[in-house]
């Protein structure tokens, strides 16, 4: 009688598998670490973000872009939290200035010690020529 399975096959066969198997595993174990960096709000600021709206007790950055500034001034710092009345128009006219500025405007779902804001102005980037 003939054996359908014998240790030699199935020794021969696991080879197969475990490259697969050990390459899902590090998948799965550094999926976590880049998902928790996209885009521009990612440690150490790459893009330079100013939060919209400026607070009053937020400390002013040596190296802003100068479209921080210039929001700043068209829109001053409120002392308002989010979710109060006073809140929303200084809100509201802090992105419309942004925009107006030639910035983007990233919404920040996951707020953090380095990212405490909802909403985030980035300054445009130059666009370089030939």
């Amino acid at each position: 009688m003939k054996r359908i399975f014998n240790s030699t096959t199935i020794a021969g066969n696991l080879r197969y598998l475990i490259a697969p198997i050990f390459g899902l595993g590090l998948f799965l174990f550094a999926a976590p670490a880049l998902a928790s960096c996209e885009g521009c709000l990612c440690p150490g600021d790459p893009c330079r973000l100013c939060p919209l709206p400026a607070m009053e007790d937020d400390p002013l950055k040596p190296d802003e872009h100068e479209i921080c500034a210039r929001i700043r001034e068209r829109v001053p710092p409120t002392s308002a939290q989010p979710g109060a009345n006073e809140y929303f128009p200084s809100l509201d006219r802090s992105i419309a200035a942004c925009v107006s500025e030639g910035g983007d405007v990233i919404r920040n779902r996951r707020r953090n010690e380095e990212f405490p804001s909802r909403f985030y102005c980035k300054p445009p980037t130059p666009v370089q020529s030939r």
